[in-house]
């Protein structure tokens, strides 16, 4: 091994414990932002709810909006809270196994994913893609791969 293929690997090894960090803080920003979902579910029960018993007491029912609106939040947010979480999580194994050197292809899924995330999704995915794409890097993927 020459003195600039030990240089290549510890940079390769760097940039991997980098990206392997910055995906660990990205999907635990994204399981935080996924209770949002549950919050507009918790809200869209307790709407259709509300709005069910005022129509049962003494308010008129012209003056009240229809109690889908509650149902429809309550759908949105649990969509919204799934849609997330699996984001969340999958940042998190895409974490684990760029650390592990592991699953390289499903790190380079979650990196195209994680694009949409403007701003700073798409600097993670696309520095995702930078590294991965290297051959050295490519080559530490496929010596760690469980036969």
């Amino acid at each position: 091994m020459t003195n600039l293929d030990t240089r290549q690997a510890i940079v390769d090894d760097e940039h991997l414990k980098i990206l392997s960090a910055a995906y660990l803080v990205s999907g635990i920003m994204t399981g935080l932002f996924s209770l949002m979902g549950l919050f507009y579910a918790g809200m869209g029960l307790m709407m259709s709810t509300l709005i069910s018993s005022a129509a049962r007491t003494h308010a008129r029912p012209e003056d009240l909006p229809p109690e889908f609106m509650g149902v429809f939040f309550a759908i949105f947010g649990g969509v919204l809270f799934l849609l997330f979480i699996s984001l969340a999580i999958a940042k998190l194994k895409a974490a684990s196994y760029l650390k592990q050197r592991r699953a390289r292809t499903f790190c380079m899924v979650v990196a195209g994913i994680t694009c949409f995330g403007i701003p700073y999704g798409t600097c993670l995915g696309v520095c995702t893609f930078i590294v991965l794409g290297r051959p050295s890097v490519a080559e530490l993927f496929q010596s760690h791969k469980v036969t």
